[in-house]
Formats: structure tokens, C-alpha cells, sequence
């Protein structure tokens, strides 16, 4: 859908929210303003802030603070920068993807750990099944079914990666046909992928199991069956959460005598 064109007069209602700011971190006040607008819901998807030259009068600021206010904006996905007769800057809707890389940087640097991500799993994925079990469909059954299809041909030729079973767990989130289950589920995908990929390297030959497990969960949503579906995912979860502890017992063994000395 084309985006909403925006009047002289909607820039100058944009412009009346924007007030001066006056520190030497003037970009990132500018930053934190318009994103604080848009969490309260004052300027929302379409909308265009106002040129350049008017936000350097209503900051008070010159234009090469405005413009770096307006990169980390648009890095962070808050705004989209156009160019051409009908351009500027726009505020946008975060994608599931920005949020999952922002999710990712968060985690690797505050270090969470792939069993503490396992918990989230936990939580998340089992608390789901009903939920599944209500909204599943057809098209949902097929999509999931051909997913580990792919996965058996992978396991059967050697060319088995745990990036199958992460598209698994996302598109299984997507069949709840709940938009914000389906975002969370997906902006998870990168730190799922840690997560897989360090039970994998603690029991590589464990894919084939959960190959089965996947399948008896599509079958379990498919027949309505909760209980069912409630305990296998428990069980595959479970599996990762115990693959995960014996990958990171030896690294706490390591730090002890750094942390003895």
C-alpha cells in the first residue's frame, strides 16, 4: 500500500511535539524524544517528520546534528529515510528481524546463556500448545509436515543443520495465527539458533530424535490433542536444556581456578 502523503499541515503538527534540547549529547536527546513519541503513540507508522531545516529551528540545533540524530533512527529501525520529490524521514513499523538482532546484541552482551534461553523456550513454547490446538489449520499441517520432510532428507544425507529445526519452532509459533506469539517466537530466532547449535555440538547424533518429536507435535496440534502436545514439546525442550548443562559444566570447571587465584 502506497505510503500516506503528507500536507504542510501534518509536518507542522509533527514539528509542534518537537521541543529544544540543549546538552552536548544533542543527538541522542533528539533520539530518545521522537522515540519516546512514538511509544506514546503521537507519531505512528506513515508519518513524516518535519524537514530538516525545521527540526534544526525547532531543536535548535545545526543540520549535521539533526541528520545524526536521524542515521541512529533509521538504524534503529524507527524511522526510513526517502529521497525524491515526496521523501524525508518516516516513521516505520520494527520489523520481527531488527527486533531478533536487537534481541541477539542484547544477549551476547549482557551473556545469557543458551540454557537460560532454553527457560525462555520452556515458557513460550509449551505455554502455545492450546493455543495451537484451537487455531491450527490445513495449510499450517502441509507447511510444518514438508519443514521436517526436509529435515528427514538433511539427517538421511548428512547435510543436517539446526537451522531446520529453528524454521521449525518459528513457523510451528506462526500456526497460532497470533501476531504478537509469531513476532516474539521470530525476534527469538537468533538466540534459538545459539541455543541449538551448542546442544548440537554436546550430541550431535540427537537430530533424528528430534525429528520424531517434531513430527508427534504436528500430530498432536493436528488431532486437538493438548495434554499430548504439552508433553512432548516438554520432553524436547528438556532434552536441549540437559544437552546444554553438560556443554556448560566444563566451562564452569575452567573459571574455578581463575576465579580461586
Amino acid at each position: 500500500m502506497p505510503a500516506r502523503r503528507a500536507s504542510a499541515k501534518d509536518d507542522g503538527r509533527q514539528a509542534g511535539l518537537l521541543t529544544p534540547v540543549n546538552d552536548r549529547r544533542i543527538s541522542a536527546l533528539i533520539v530518545d524524544q521522537v522515540r519516546t513519541l512514538i511509544h506514546e503513540g503521537k507519531l505512528s507508522s506513515g508519518d513524516r517528520l518535519p524537514p530538516e531545516r525545521e527540526m534544526c529551528e525547532r531543536f535548535g540545533v545545526s543540520r549535521v546534528t539533526v541528520r545524526e540524530a536521524l542515521r541512529v533512527l533509521e538504524a534503529s529501525g524507527l524511522v526510513e529515510i526517502r529521497v525524491g520529490a515526496h521523501g524525508g524521514a518516516f516513521v516505520t513499523k520494527p520489523t520481527s528481524d531488527r527486533v531478533g538482532a536487537s534481541i541477539v546484541d542484547l544477549l551476547t552482551l549482557s551473556s545469557v546463556t543458551a540454557t537460560e534461553v532454553t527457560a525462555v523456550r520452556m515458557v513460550l513454547e509449551v505455554g502455545i500448545i492450546p493455543l495451537l490446538c484451537e487455531s491450527v489449520d490445513e495449510e499450517d499441517i502441509a507447511e510444518l509436515s514438508a519443514i521436517c520432510d526436509r529435515q528427514e532428507q538433511a539427517l538421511d544425507s548428512g547435510g543436517y543443520h539446526v537451522s531446520l529445526s529453528a524454521e521449525f519452532h518459528t513457523r510451528l509459533a506462526a500456526a497460532t495465527h497470533n501476531t504478537a506469539f509469531e513476532m516474539l517466537i521470530q525476534s527469538f530466532h537468533g538466540p534459538l539458533l545459539m541455543s541449538l547449535a551448542k546442544a548440537k555440538s554436546t550430541a550431535p547424533e540427537m537430530g533424528r530424535r528430534g525429528l520424531d518429536e517434531h513430527r508427534a507435535i504436528v500430530e498432536a496440534v493436528r488431532t486437538g490433542d493438548v495434554a499430548t502436545g504439552e508433553r512432548i514439546m516438554r520432553e524436547h525442550l528438556s532434552r536441549t536444556a540437559d544437552r546444554l548443562c553438560l556443554d556448560e559444566i566444563p566451562a564452569q570447571l575452567d573459571e574455578v581456578p581463575a576465579r580461586n587465584a
